[in-house]
């Protein structure tokens, strides 16, 4: 875990191009940090308690500040797992409400249960999931000591309650996993229309670097989010093509040239289910 300053007090670590497992201590997305003359405003808490103990330690050899806030992109494991690190430290949580849903709901017990088990020792029984201490709805801006940050809800895309931070005064943009760089983005159970509405939303920010969710620091926004956008794209015009013909989807998805992204990290991971869950959005939402 390196720290890498993008402008001047805004940092970022870089997650593997992997899947979690206990070997890589479920690092696999990005976390940012911002630091301004009244504390450290961190982006994002990583995928496993420790990871995040690792990241304060990397913190504290930047500044003596003490973190006094933590702005979740989205509710995602791995960007959520390590909040109760800095909950116990009293940083406030600041969140979309629109994660309630997802936080309270089986879907996110399940997936601690088995990350128990497929993560272990990293996530164990001690590992528990942690509300915001601030639910948002829109906009908003937060200044902390000498520095102005702008949270904008950019969801439903990615998850519902997708949100991204800009730091004007250094045209730094946090997006989170609105934007994956070198590798597969993860669709789930996305609304790719809306995400890739998001994505003009983003670049509407012009800012100067972007840091993604998953992947390096990105210096040519436009360029860079269009390999996000152009991969959503691709999904939904074949597997719209296809829901629409009622191809079944192994004959679909065989039948389809993935050459164009074949060759990114994690594409044999994910492509498929990102094709399958775009084919059954695309069979009620065929536009």
């Amino acid at each position: 875990m390196q720290p890498r300053e993008v402008a001047p007090g805004c940092w970022f670590v870089e997650g593997l191009s992997a899947l979690g497992s206990p070997a890589n201590q479920n690092f696999i997305s990005n976390a940012g940090f911002i630091v301004t003359s009244a504390g450290v405003v961190v982006i994002d808490a990583l995928g496993s308690p420790v990871l995040a103990e690792r990241l304060l330690a990397e913190i504290r050899k930047v500044t003596p500040q003490k973190v006094t806030h933590v702005i979740l992109t989205h509710y995602h494991a791995d960007h959520v797992y390590g909040l109760q690190v800095f909950e116990k430290l009293g940083a406030r949580i600041v969140a979309h409400q629109a994660g309630r849903e997802y936080l309270y709901a089986d879907t996110a017990r399940l997936r601690l249960e088995q990350s128990r088990k497929d993560l272990a020792p990293w996530i164990d029984g001690k590992t528990h999931l942690v509300a915001a201490t601030e639910w948002i709805d829109a906009r908003r801006e937060l200044t902390v000591g000498d520095t102005r940050l702008v949270l904008q809800p950019v969801g439903p895309a990615h998850t519902p309650e997708d949100l991204a931070v800009y730091v004007p005064a250094r045209k730094v943009l946090y997006a989170g996993d609105l934007v994956f760089r070198s590798r597969i983005p993860f669709v789930g159970q996305a609304d790719s229309r809306n995400w890739i509405v998001s994505l003009d939303k983003l670049l509407a920010f012009d800012a100067a670097v972007v840091v993604p969710g998953h992947g390096p620091a990105s210096t040519e926004a436009r360029q860079d989010m269009q390999l996000t956008r152009d991969y959503l794209a691709y999904l939904r015009k074949t597997m719209g093509a296809a829901a629409r013909d009622m191809t079944p989807f192994d004959e679909a998805y065989k039948a389809t040239d993935w050459s164009a992204f074949e060759h990114l990290p994690l594409f044999g991971a994910a492509n498929r289910m990102n094709a399958y869950n775009t084919y059954l959005l695309m069979e009620h939402d065929p536009e």
